[in-house]
């Protein structure tokens, strides 16, 4: 067999190898798996809930009687418990609303000393016990909040309003009577503002946890001056 010949074979052999290939069915190209979107979570909405915690500070019950009188200070402390009720609306990450609370409290302290008169004890005065409490308090705030997803955090201020008492005694324990008090008692309501900030976590798209801190400082009378930190949970229909 000559050299054309053989070239010849080859190039028969080629040619039907393609037609045969032409005729086998086309691989399917492998597509790529499509994620699910991912669901945002929505704070939207208005909510109620439960929150508790404790309290710690100090009261001065000469602070508004009279600027004569060197600070005379009382450390508080105690527990607070009781509900929450807001509304807010989510604009991508950012989070606004409006939120209130009325808690029972159990915030009480004393403490005894001579008043004193530009650091001169006072003689007339004689050494004073006062004994002061905070039996509830009420807060409205606005929530300004930043979230990421299931989690929320905000900044938070406003007013305050507490139900407290003071009662300024003798070291006999005698009523200590001043004209500004009622019947030797200082009055039980003090308005004042509050400011903190929280971390809240929403478990589902209608149950949330938070942890927040919050000071707050009020005055009548008196003045007090308190930190709490609180938990709680909240429950939110959409809107």
């Amino acid at each position: 067999m000559n050299r054309a010949k053989v070239v010849a074979a080859i190039a028969a052999m080629m040619i039907c190898g393609s037609a045969h290939a032409a005729d086998l069915p086309m691989r399917p190209v492998p597509q790529m798996p499509v994620a699910a979107p991912v669901p945002i979570y929505d704070w939207t909405g208005i909510y109620v809930g439960v929150n508790g915690g404790g309290a710690w500070g100090s009261q001065d019950p000469f602070n508004i009687i009279t600027n004569r009188f060197d600070r005379f200070s009382t450390d508080i402390s105690g527990g607070v418990v009781g509900g929450t009720i807001g509304a807010q609306v989510q604009v991508k990450h950012v989070v606004l609303g409006l939120e209130a609370d009325l808690d029972w409290a159990n915030i009480n302290g004393s403490a005894s000393a001579t008043p004193t008169i530009g650091g001169v004890p006072c003689g007339l005065c004689g050494p004073v016990t006062a004994q002061t409490k905070i039996d509830w308090e009420s807060t409205a705030r606005l929530r300004v909040g930043y979230a990421d997803n299931n989690w929320l955090f905000y900044a938070t201020g406003g007013l305050a309003l507490l139900g407290a008492e003071t009662n300024l005694t003798t070291a006999a324990g005698a009523p200590v009577c001043i004209a500004i008090f009622d019947g030797c008692t200082g009055t039980n309501r003090q308005l004042g503002a509050a400011l903190g900030a929280g971390l809240e976590y929403g478990f589902t798209s209608n149950l949330s946890g938070k942890v927040e801190y919050l000071y707050i400082t009020a005055a009548s009378l008196e003045v007090s001056r308190h930190s709490e930190v609180r938990a709680g949970l909240n429950y939110r229909f959409g809107m």
